[in-house]
């Protein structure tokens, strides 16, 4: 607690700017944190934020690591959302988390695609259609932080993508590689996780109507509705037609929550709402109208409930703090031009990504929450056996162990690995594991990172 307390001194201490001209940045006066904006492209500008671990340990051989946290939406911010909500060192009203991910690893947290949360472009003709040009700009902002700082070159570097951000941790995964293996970024890769990521929209789409009659919020009548929706979306993709696919994919989302009065796409123990006793009229009705999209943001900054409270805070103490933020820059938990940039790429599957990452034996480690929907697990297990891997049929074979969180004797989830591919199943979470199962996900980072902090 002492250690996390001393970061609530260091969040009002101004430093001075670093790491040269290219990048403007500036310091905590401890030292233990680090922010800036590095220009990705020409009046293209992603800003960064690095906290360093006061728990850091020096245990040799293993390494302490850092940890990429990549945001989904598209367009929903990592530096508001990942940092303050799930596993910074501080919560959005400014009291300590206990469950930080810093007491496994330093954490490294980006507002990405250009355009979402902080980062911002001076000409909206910069905004980013597809993955793999955001994986080009995320390892521009890498070469130029790592490159000239050494203590991060020591540190493995493992990005970890929530929901959407799986899509970009996969690309930026091969994409880091392929410039860790050039000579041009100095760094070394430690592996990706994919927490509830939508790598594969097909297989979540199919996923949909039987899980949630599995779970009594549809009928037989509501599963054949989805279903039949999900076959054309299955047909549309097949097709290559990709904007189809994504209108379609609204439509199944709104077939879902009339059909089973408002489910809560993230947690199919709620409702959309928040778990209010309302019907579909009214104000029940009016909030299954927006897009998936547009839902999610609204998920995200409710932070069960509290949105006004995080864009007060990014918008006044926390710019305020940071200082180099524009004043033009407005934070927005969620950037609905940067979603709607990605409407093509946004149904696309990046199962073949995640293959090439196996196959140069790079540590992929899968996570997903139990009560999800949009990404649910029943999705996840279909795209894994789709693997082309050759180690699949016998991760396939492998028991699963179940896991707790220190003495509790009840289960939280289970995992199981073979070779450099490794799933864990959470139970009792949602969309959200960090959110809904802190210590398990306080475990698993320890786990996956092969941090040499001690156990929780």
């Amino acid at each position: 607690m002492d250690k996390l307390c001393a970061l609530i001194v260091t969040f009002l201490i101004f430093g001075v700017p670093f790491l040269g001209t290219t990048v403007t940045a500036l310091r905590s006066q401890d030292g233990l944190e680090e922010w800036g904006y590095v220009e990705v492209r020409p009046k293209a500008h992603l800003f960064w934020w690095l906290y360093k671990s006061p728990y850091r340990v020096e245990k040799p051989p293993k390494p302490w690591p850092i940890i990429l946290w990549l945001q989904g939406g598209p367009g929903a911010s990592g530096i508001g959302y990942g940092n303050f909500a799930e596993v910074g060192p501080l919560d959005v009203k400014l009291k300590p988390r206990n469950s930080t991910w810093l007491q496994k690893a330093d954490l490294l947290f980006v507002d990405n695609p250009v355009g979402t949360g902080y980062s911002y472009v001076e000409n909206t003709e910069l905004l980013l259609k597809t993955d793999k040009e955001a994986a080009t700009d995320l390892t521009t902002l890498l070469i130029k932080i790592f490159n000239k700082n050494k203590s991060l070159q020591k540190s493995p570097l493992y990005i970890v993508g929530e929901s959407y951000g799986g899509k970009f941790a996969v690309t930026l995964g091969l994409s880091a590689l392929k410039a860790i293996e050039a000579g041009k970024l100095l760094a070394k890769l430690g592996g990706v996780a994919l927490g509830n990521s939508w790598i594969s929209p097909e297989d979540f789409v199919l996923s949909w109507g039987p899980l949630l009659k599995d779970v009594s919020r549809l009928d037989n009548n509501g599963l054949r509705r989805s279903n039949r929706i999900a076959r054309k979306i299955k047909k549309q993709l097949e097709d290559g037609l990709f904007v189809n696919a994504t209108n379609s994919w609204k439509e199944l989302e709104s077939e879902i929550f009339l059909s089973s009065n408002g489910v809560d796409i993230y947690n199919f123990l709620l409702d959309s709402w928040g778990g209010d006793s309302v019907s579909l009229s009214g104000r029940g009705m009016s909030s299954l109208r927006g897009s998936g999209k547009k839902r999610y943001s609204k998920y995200l900054s409710s932070l069960r409930r509290g949105d006004e409270e995080i864009v007060k805070l990014l918008n006044g103490e926390i710019k305020e703090k940071l200082r180099i933020i524009p004043k033009n820059v407005t934070w927005q938990l969620q950037s609905d031009a940067v979603s709607d940039s990605f409407e093509v790429d946004f149904m696309k599957p990046r199962i073949d990504e995640v293959d090439e990452l196996l196959a140069k034996g790079v540590n992929v480690s899968v996570y997903n929450g139990q009560l999800d929907v949009i990404c649910a697990t029943k999705g996840v297990e279909a795209w894994i056996r789709k693997l082309k891997w050759e180690g699949l049929p016998k991760f396939l074979r492998k028991e699963r162990r179940a896991l707790y969180c220190g003495s509790e004797t009840k289960t939280k989830g289970f995992v199981k690995s073979y070779k450099n591919l490794r799933f864990y199943w959470i139970v009792g979470a949602g969309h959200m594991v960090p959110s809904d199962q802190p210590c398990m996900a306080l475990t698993m980072a320890g786990a996956i990172t092969h941090s040499p902090a001690p156990s929780t």
